[in-house]
């Protein structure tokens, strides 16, 4: 199956420029073309943009993602190290987690405490 840019735009949650800059910094290839010059994307170019935007929102550099993009280019005898790439994000994309959760749980504490001060207002009203 083949998509349009303006496609993989609006279901992708991806804006043209980052795409374009993905092709640029070498993380996004084999991109066809139309007899127009317009970008063509087929299957595995969305996979692999699902992936792109999975590591960068959960952090990943874009250096980080150039590295894995190569190794995986060199087939199967990177294998171990694709997997312990990911692992390693994984393990940091968790901490992360961990910590907002605690943020969540100083945030959730400050709002119950301006709850229970609305009442009193309220109730002084």
């Amino acid at each position: 199956m083949s998509y349009s840019l303006k496609y993989v735009v609006e279901n992708l949650d991806v804006s043209a420029n980052t795409l374009r800059f993905y092709e640029r910094e070498g993380i996004l290839k084999d991109i066809s073309r139309d007899s127009n010059g317009h970008r063509i994307y087929n299957n595995q170019n969305i996979e692999w943009i699902k992936l792109i935007r999975s590591f960068r929102l959960t952090g990943m550099p874009i250096a980080k993602i150039k590295e894995y993009v190569e190794l995986y280019e060199l087939g199967d005898e990177t294998f171990f190290q694709r997997k312990e790439m990911m692992m390693q994000h994984k393990l940091e994309v968790q901490n992360k987690i961990n910590e907002n959760l605690k943020h969540l749980e100083v945030i959730s504490y400050k709002v119950a405490m301006y709850e229970l001060q609305e009442k009193e207002i309220i109730q002084k009203i």
